[in-house]
């Protein structure tokens, strides 16, 4: 498994990754896929996995708790369509790539209402907490029209623990390689008209130096990280008709990275200084649900989300201040929903306003913007074919009104297949960062406008599920967010090939994703977007033991690197691990993950971990 796919080898790709998945499929263990969970972010509305248009995937706890996955950002970059760029060490800054578009370009919702920096544009994946989560929706594709600005490549969606009938509670330790230590416990209850859902977890570690040698800023020193996470969730039936429920996520952190100030008064060096991220991620939110009549249903949704970045520094030798930087979002929302049936067919009409407030040690010209938006979607549903049209206007304080449209249909060839495509437009503004920021900004920077398109074959017999999807996306004035230049335009054209398979008690997850994002006129490759990515799992229950093995094999992505590009070799990573249950209330978890020990780098110049294992005891009543 330590061969590099890239360059002049990237010709044994294929069969490096049959061979990988040869031995996979022969030592792993499984149990059944749930293939028809409920939907929330593909409609805006419940609708079963089945008879989703779009592209999605749909992770619950159950398959968190099974995966024992240690972060969020594992299990993304796990899942078909998506890429991950990590500036090194477990817990430390991230990008995502879906469909080949950034971060800033892909909405990250949790618990309904978006998260994330103004200006930056993007968000702190790895400040959320895994353990806090309940599940986890990705849509990919061009949704603007149902979201508003911003959702090029698609969204995620992140709900947090909900109440479950009855009470449980539940407490988890564990420890691993380079100093990993977590401890969480949760409990949720629901009786008569009340639910509840409380917990806590607190991660930390002494973590891997984060830079390669040679790498600008490179400090030969450990880059440890340490998080604490808490989670509550109140839910109050009035009657039949009406609900009101709470929720409150605060993740605060701190991890080293290496870097020095800037203004530097005390003239420091990567070696002298000690560099420390302080992210903290806020949110509170407020729903009302309302059911006025059978086919007519309502929410209103409310609340206020902070996005903590702050760096600060000290020299190394005594600890003497060396100054800080603060980039901090507060954003406030508003989201009013009417669904209104009409016999099969569903009519939403959805009204938001949504205000960013920006504080920061550095000088913006402009420090705050609103974006109110008004959208109405029309679904049919017919014997033979499905059809999903939705309009939307926006406006912008900055760049005034605009207009987004979306028409998704599916027909079914048989009863096993379905062939689907949807077409649509998109609109973002640039970042503050991207307007403003010293030395980088641009205020000449116009809004990015696209046009995506795709279409799909589906096939479901029992427990087999495959299909194929062909997207392009056409993005006007594309910023390319290494050197905030505005590009003619962007071509994010790809295919992914995905299937679930169970037979008894084992199950195979197999993805292919071929992504091939380029710039115009240079026809550049985006940065930090390998061509080819393979993914297996197989999983197998056998008795009170739960086994699996994964392998991902990438192939070569481009990144920048003064004054032109750079080549990081593709990979192949391979991950084992097994649930043992003791009993009905105690489990025992290991996980280790890149079994061969492959060294490779997802951002030119950042390393990753290593072989690790992570082992943890679990207790549930």
């Amino acid at each position: 498994m330590n061969r590099v796919f890239g360059g002049a080898r990237t010709a044994s790709w294929p069969a490096a990754g049959l061979a990988s998945l040869a031995f996979v499929s022969s030592n792993a263990l499984a149990s059944e896929n749930d293939l028809s969970p409920v939907v929330v972010t593909a409609t805006r509305t419940a609708v079963p996995l089945t008879d989703v248009l779009a592209d999605v995937s749909v992770i619950d706890r159950t398959q968190l708790d099974q995966a024992g996955m240690q972060s969020l950002i594992d299990v993304l970059a796990n899942l078909p369509g998506i890429q991950i760029s990590s500036s090194g060490s477990y817990r430390s800054s991230t990008n995502v790539f879906l469909r080949g578009a950034t971060s800033s370009q892909t909405i990250l919702l949790v618990n309904g209402l978006r998260v994330g920096s103004a200006t930056s544009g993007s968000y702190a994946l790895e400040s959320l907490p895994l353990d806090r989560i309940e599940r986890i929706e990705v849509l990919r594709g061009a949704a603007a029209a149902l979201y508003g600005p911003d959702a090029v490549g698609g969204v995620i969606q992140v709900f947090t623990r909900e109440p479950k009938e009855g009470m449980q509670r539940s407490v988890s330790a564990g420890m691993g390689s380079d100093g990993q230590r977590k401890i969480g416990a949760s409990l949720q209850g629901q009786s008569d008209q009340w639910g509840y859902s409380l917990g806590a977890t607190h991660e930390r570690a002494k973590g891997i130096n984060v830079k390669l040698p040679g790498a600008s800023g490179f400090n030969a020193d450990e880059d440890g990280f340490e998080y604490s996470s808490l989670d509550a969730g109140l839910q109050y039936r009035l009657n039949r008709q009406h609900a009101i429920s709470a929720q409150l996520l605060l993740s605060d952190g701190e991890y080293d990275f290496d870097s020095t100030p800037s203004p530097n008064p005390l003239s420091l060096n990567a070696a002298t200084a000690r560099a420390v991220a302080l992210p903290r991620v806020e949110q509170q939110v407020l729903k009302w649900t309302a059911q006025w009549t059978d086919d007519w249903s309502s929410s209103l949704t409310g609340g206020r989300s902070k996005d903590v970045s702050v760096n600060r520094y000290w020299r190394r030798a005594d600890g003497a201040p060396a100054g800080e930087s603060r980039f901090n979002t507060t954003r406030t929302q508003f989201a009013w929903q009417n669904d209104i049936r009409f016999g099969k067919n569903l009519l939403s009409l959805v009204a938001e306003h949504r205000e960013d407030d920006v504080d920061s040690s550095t000088a913006y010209t402009v420090a705050q913007r609103t974006v109110r938006g008004l959208a109405a979607s029309y679904a049919i549903r017919q014997e033979a074919w499905d059809a999903l049209t939705t309009v939307r206007h926006d406006r912008n304080s900055q760049f005034g009104s605009f207009n987004t449209w979306a028409l998704s249909g599916a027909y079914k060839l048989s009863d096993r297949i379905k062939i689907v495509g949807s077409t649509g437009t998109t609109f973002q503004a640039p970042s503050f960062n991207q307007l403003y920021f010293p030395g980088f900004g641009n205020p000449a920077l116009t809004p990015q406008r696209g046009r995506a398109q795709e279409v799909g074959l589906r096939y479901q017999r029992g427990r087999t599920r495959a299909s194929a999807v062909v997207y392009r996306n056409e993005v006007n004035g594309f910023i390319t967010p290494a050197t905030n230049v505005q590009s003619n335009l962007a071509v994010l054209k790809g295919v992914t090939l995905s299937l679930d398979q169970s037979w008894g008690s084992t199950a195979l997850s197999l993805s292919y994703d071929h992504a091939d994002p380029r710039l115009k006129p240079s026809n550049d490759r985006v940065a930090r977007v390998a061509r080819n990515v393979l993914r297996a799992q197989v999983i197998q229950q056998h008795g009170a033991w739960r086994s699996f093995g994964e392998v991902r094999l990438s192939s070569n992505r481009e990144d920048t690197q003064a004054p032109g590009r750079v080549t990081l070799p593709g990979y192949g990573l391979l991950n084992v691990g097994t649930t043992y249950r003791l009993s009905n209330h105690w489990s025992f978890q290991a996980r280790l993950n890149n079994l061969t020990d492959k060294t490779y780098s997802l951002a030119n110049g950042f390393t990753t971990p290593g072989r690790n294992l992570f082992v943890s005891m679990n207790w549930t009543d």
